[in-house]
């Protein structure tokens, strides 16, 4: 079963989160080892192109400059990306500070120290065993700095055009908003993923995101007044524009 976490946000917004599972911080893990090593190969070559055959005391200091990048790596990227590094933007999963905040440097600081516990030291174990089984998904650096891992975009609420398409039959139906052609599709996903995890989890986080989802769409559709029934308006809009587009 997909372990999930509530998080309250400094706006006191409390939002359900699908937590990454370990074969996806696995998965981010790898890319990201393999970014760094790469361009540990490229310093290689650099050094070798500019002094000819390396020594074993150039090559102890390529190892030294490739663990202190490594580590640096992972400070930097989840800092400046706002908890992502590159292999965990591919795999669509971010860390986050348990009380709702954005990672700070000491906290991914200390779970980038931790990975020598985590990781290095245990060859993986100790951080599998702790991400499997603890209550958060939460390795000894996680703990320490009071963070976890979580999905962007869980996979249960993942959808295409085909889904939006099957909403229900539209023969002889009238579009109520023809203004509907200038979102998009990726617009019409997002409003059915919002619908979808609203009747899952109809709570006061995901009835804010409605009200600020009907918000956005009221002066692209020409609206001056909120409709109102909010959830009954996105449905309408959904039903518009696939009669419109399709």
């Amino acid at each position: 079963m997909q372990k999930t976490i509530d998080i309250t946000t400094t706006q006191n917004v409390t939002i359900e989160y699908e937590l990454a599972s370990l074969r996806e911080r696995l998965l981010a893990w790898v890319l990201d080892f393999l970014l760094v090593c790469f361009g540990a190969f490229i310093l290689m070559q650099l050094v070798q192109a500019l002094f000819g055959q390396m020594g074993e005391v150039a090559l102890t200091l390529i190892m030294i400059v490739f663990t202190v990048g490594f580590f640096l790596y992972f400070i930097f990227f989840e800092i400046w990306n706002a908890g992502q590094t590159p292999g965990k933007k591919v795999l669509g999963i971010k860390v986050v500070r348990l009380d709702g905040k954005e990672p700070e440097w000491g906290d991914v600081v200390l779970r980038a120290i931790l990975y020598l516990m985590d990781a290095f030291l245990s060859l993986g174990v100790l951080g599998s065993v702790l991400i499997k089984t603890s209550p958060k998904a939460q390795r000894m650096g996680d703990m320490a700095a009071n963070t976890t891992i979580i999905k962007l975009l869980s996979t249960q609420y993942q959808y295409r055009l085909e889904d939006i398409l099957n909403i229900s039959s539209l023969q002889n139906y009238t579009p109520v908003y023809p203004q509907v052609r200038v979102l998009s599709e990726q617009d019409m996903i997002f409003i059915k993923t919002v619908l979808t995890r609203h009747g899952q989890y109809p709570n006061q986080a995901h009835e804010e995101v409605i009200i600020d989802l009907v918000s956005h769409l009221m002066p692209l559709l020409g609206l001056d007044r909120p409709p109102a029934n909010r959830l009954d308006f996105l449905k309408t809009v959904l039903r518009d524009y696939v009669v419109l587009t399709r």
